[in-house]
């Protein structure tokens, strides 16, 4: 048996000077919209004030971070900038979540889709099929409405405060006797989504169906859509939901983390030398 060891990293360790400008960069972008001043950059990442202003020194005059000489303040420049259009444009969203559903499907023995947001819908876009001889399959180009399903919820809840008061103030069709239409009692499940990760639905969008559901997001932290695992309604029991939720969730996470997703506040570890 091979056993893998893993490294965490120790902020005490000197980085390479490469390291260091990457960690700089990285903080920044974290904390963007807001900007921060040299002081800020060194308390954050352990370093000594001198070092951090040569850092950002030759990280301004090569385009990475522009400086405002009146707040003394660092944001992202547009060398940054062209350097994340670029990797944007190499993103392929279904090619790289293809071989979560795979996993998700041999791990749960379920359905895996990925739906993408359109405005207040979101549209099938591909799907790993069971391999039980009862399993659920989805119509891929189908839109749904955000409050419908396990799918559309996770979207919903991974919004910012202003656009799901923006959605929860308008009339919410209903689409199965078990949809929420409710504005409040959708508000308080949008909640427990956020809390818990992940979104559950039983007979919401289908009549029969089980399913649960994590928001896929972009490194700009724009949300892209969501992935699920669905099938019978009878095979999603409340212990079974809490299972493949932390499958969904998990996979989702590293789904977003491939397209450049940091959560905010975390530093990602960094390769040992």
């Amino acid at each position: 048996m091979t056993t893998t060891t893993f490294v965490e990293r120790d902020d005490s360790r000197v980085r390479s000077g490469l390291g260091r400008a990457l960690d700089v960069i990285n903080t920044i972008a974290q904390r963007a919209p807001e900007t921060l001043g040299v002081s800020a950059i060194a308390r954050e990442l352990g370093l000594p004030k001198a070092v951090a202003y040569r850092i950002v020194k030759e990280l301004v005059a090569d385009d990475f971070l522009s400086f405002n000489e009146d707040t003394k303040q660092y944001r992202l420049g547009a060398g940054a900038l062209a350097v994340g259009l670029a990797a944007l444009r190499t993103l392929d969203v279904p090619d790289t979540a293809r071989r979560y559903l795979v996993r998700l499907v041999r791990d749960s023995g379920e359905t895996a889709t990925l739906s993408v947001r359109q405005g207040w819908l979101r549209v099938y876009i591909d799907q790993v099929l069971s391999p039980h001889e009862v399993r659920m399959s989805v119509s891929l180009g189908t839109s749904h409405p955000l409050h419908s399903g396990s799918s559309s919820k996770a979207i919903l809840a991974a919004l910012p405060d202003i656009e799901v008061a923006e959605y929860l103030a308008q009339p919410m069709r209903q689409v199965t006797p078990f949809t929420i239409t409710d504005a409040s009692a959708l508000r308080a499940d949008l909640d427990r989504i956020r809390r818990q990760g992940y979104a559950v639905s039983i007979g919401e969008r289908q009549n029969g169906a089980g399913s649960v559901a994590a928001a896929v997001r972009y490194g700009t932290g724009q949300v892209f859509g969501s992935i699920s695992l669905c099938g019978p309604q009878d095979r999603f029991t409340p212990q079974v939901c809490a299972a493949h939720g932390a499958l969904v969730t998990a996979a989702a996470a590293e789904i977003s983390a491939e397209l450049g997703y940091r959560i905010p506040g975390v530093r990602p570890p960094a390769d040992p030398d």
